[in-house]
């Protein structure tokens, strides 16, 4: 419900993670994400040899990637939306306009200036402005 609204509304979405590529191809085919990074698995001669490619997605790098997201975007950072669970989310989180913990860790929720706790993620409309109205066919 999310990503369907996001996409009719002119949102640009990525996935910034820590996991591995694998798993955020798989979410960006089945629901549309724009673009996705995350860590890549090494691969030789048809295995997996237990080692990352370079960079590593970690705090450090979300954060950047935000930025640079933004700035290829031609969006200020105040425009930009991020929503985290763990501590390597804290930097971005901090970083968007508006960070949004999801059922976060106590640390995470704590730190960040939005959090989500007992609803689903498509909560994350009604944190941007958008009521149950506007989300209805016809609305906004």
């Amino acid at each position: 419900r999310l990503m369907r609204h996001l996409k009719r509304l002119g949102y640009r979405t990525a996935i910034l993670s820590g996991g591995f590529t694998y798993f955020a191809r798989h979410l960006q085919e089945r629901l549309g994400f724009d673009e996705i990074h995350a860590n890549e698995l090494i691969i030789e001669d048809g295995k997996v040899t237990g080692e990352v490619r370079e960079p590593i997605l970690d705090a450090d790098r979300k954060a950047e990637l935000l930025h640079e997201i933004a700035a290829r975007e031609g969006l200020a950072m105040e425009q930009t939306i991020a929503v985290g669970d763990g501590a390597n989310d804290l930097k971005m989180l901090a970083a968007a306009g508006l960070g949004i913990a999801f059922r976060a860790k106590p640390l995470v929720r704590a730190q960040a200036r939005q959090s989500i706790s007992t609803l689903g993620l498509d909560a994350v409309l009604y944190l941007i402005g958008y009521r149950q109205g506007d989300l209805e066919e016809g609305g906004r």
